[in-house]
């Protein structure tokens, strides 16, 4: 049985596995040349992202074990063989991404890309600071990210709006919707984060009409995917100022091009999707994968953790 670990630390995971399952043949391979015939040969994938070209090739696939939360762009592969199954790693992120949330949310409150301009330009100006403590913060989308950003903002003393499809919440959230709440969340928030998967549903569901609705003092984060947001309805209400600002971590198109409007904009805070990232994500990954293996091993492949349907 042949494992292919196709990512920048597949050397890391190869030395973590192989021990624990010598009955496994794997291939570490940090691009895609790098990994010749044997995508041929591969019964199990680890991976973020693959070509289409390169698994039009995956004859033998039978499990894909995705290292992200989000696997759209591995669901959406024209070749993807048929039957294949795919798990991700949901639950993993919210440590990393909850501390950019705050990150973001703490740089745009407290002008701090202000501050470093002038510490470039060596000029001492001061102004009074602006808090978290005691703003409303809208979460769209309580998952395992979710859930940790709404804990983060209760220790700063936020009033936490939470939004998803049940409009059931969570302990740290102090009102709950449904999604026909959107618009009464954007009206109220100082803060509008968007943590929501993206789906055929949820595909610019945050869109003119949403953003034309939040104050003029508040903030948006988009720590999702790029297309859940309408960005042009996004870039409209940044240029006009009729919302204070936004922090940015996903795009439509990534790398963000060169010319891109975000790239100039004072208000803006661009982050290269780095949310979910982490130097411990090799130690984060790992118990699902290794769990997920060994259940497939046994036969017990209905019985794996983070199965997507597709």
């Amino acid at each position: 049985m042949n494992l292919l670990i196709l990512d920048s630390q597949a050397e890391e995971y190869r030395r973590a596995l192989e021990p624990e399952f010598p009955e496994l043949v794997i291939r570490a391979c940090k691009t895609e040349n790098e990994v010749g015939d044997f995508i041929e040969k591969a019964k199990f994938l680890l991976t973020f992202n693959i070509s289409d070209p390169l698994i039009r090739k995956a004859v033998n696939l039978e499990w894909i074990q995705a290292l992200g939360t989000g696997v759209d762009a591995i669901l959406g592969l024209p070749s993807l063989p048929k039957g294949v199954l795919v798990t991700s790693t949901r639950g993993i992120h919210g440590p990393q991404m909850s501390e950019l949330a705050m990150l973001l949310m703490l740089a745009l409150t407290r002008r701090f890309p202000d501050t470093v301009r002038n510490q470039d330009k060596s000029v001492w100006d001061r102004w009074p600071a602006e808090l978290l403590w005691k703003k409303k913060v809208g979460i769209f989308g309580l998952g395992a990210v979710g859930e940790e950003i709404a804990l983060r903002c209760k220790a700063f003393g936020m009033t936490v709006y939470g939004i998803n499809r049940s409009g059931k919440g969570a302990g740290a959230v102090d009102r709950m919707f449904g999604l026909d709440g959107l618009l009464t969340v954007a009206r109220e928030v100082d803060y509008f984060i968007v943590a929501v998967p993206l789906t055929p549903e949820t595909r610019g569901m945050v869109g003119a009409e949403v953003v034309s609705a939040m104050k003029p003092t508040a903030f948006l984060l988009n720590l999702a995917r790029g297309p859940v947001v309408d960005e042009k309805a996004l870039i409209r209400a940044l240029e006009s100022r009729t919302i204070a600002g936004a922090g940015l971590d996903v795009f439509n198109e990534e790398p963000l091009p060169q010319g891109h409007p975000f790239w100039k904009m004072k208000n803006v805070i661009v982050t290269p999707h780095v949310g979910g990232t982490s130097t411990f994500y090799v130690s984060q990954v790992l118990p699902i994968f290794r769990e997920n293996l060994r259940r497939y091993l046994k036969g017990e492949r209905h019985a794996l953790i983070n199965v997507v349907d597709h």
